[in-house]
């Protein structure tokens, strides 16, 4: 089975090609702004690394945030787009949470894990999950003193790109793993779609939006 996934929500522009969960090829190039016009050049230059074709995939997997307006915008309107001329190849959607969570190594497990993402605010992209990586909750976007009050007199193990800004104050938690990542897996987002192509639990791609995006009104 072949798998090709990406993601353009954060601080990169990432894809990964993969058959029957080994990867092929992988491209991760980390930049602030230019994602969009970095994406189709980077699936090509996967695809032909590979001798492939978009048409011999039997899997599309992408991510559906949070993270930036413009990112998350850039990706599921390739995957969409690409949804449409290619009918015959699976397209499913993956959150952010998802990946960071699926990305935790058994060892790394707590009673409560809990995956944070930088909003570039004062709050932050937040999602609790159990032992067995099953959520707790929906995502939310909160602020620091909400996130403690659920995290507070639990074993918790911590992941996201979140994770730095918000242990800069003294958190009092009982912390077991903390990972501190600047993006998401792409590896980590193509298991998950593999996953569910073979639980044939597809997720058709729809925007994840916390809030509003940030609108400036030129006078």
């Amino acid at each position: 089975m072949l798998n090709l996934a990406f993601d353009t929500t954060a601080q990169a522009c990432s894809v990964v090609l993969t058959r029957d969960g080994v990867v092929l090829e992988k491209s991760v190039k980390k930049m602030e702004f230019g994602q969009a016009e970095a994406l189709m050049l980077q699936i090509r230059e996967v695809l032909d690394n590979a001798k492939l074709e978009m048409k011999d995939l039997n899997l599309i997997t992408v991510c559906t945030g949070p993270g930036s307006f413009t990112g998350v915008r850039s990706s599921l309107s390739a995957a969409r787009t690409f949804g449409l001329a290619l009918p015959e190849v699976a397209l499913t959607g993956v959150s952010a949470f998802e990946a960071y969570i699926e990305d935790l190594q058994y060892d790394e497990l707590a009673e409560l894990n809990a995956v944070i993402i930088e909003t570039k605010r004062d709050d932050f992209y937040f999602q609790l999950f159990d032992a067995h990586k099953k959520s707790l909750q929906e995502p939310q976007a909160l602020e620091y003193e909400n996130i403690i009050a659920k995290l507070r007199h639990k074993k918790v193990s911590l992941i996201g790109d979140g994770v730095e800004r918000f242990l800069i104050k003294p958190s009092g938690l009982s912390l077991h793993a903390i990972r501190m990542e600047d993006m998401i897996s792409i590896r980590a987002l193509a298991r998950c779609g593999e996953e569910r192509f073979s639980r044939k639990n597809l997720n058709y791609p729809k925007p994840l939006y916390l809030r509003a995006p940030d609108v400036c009104i030129k006078s």
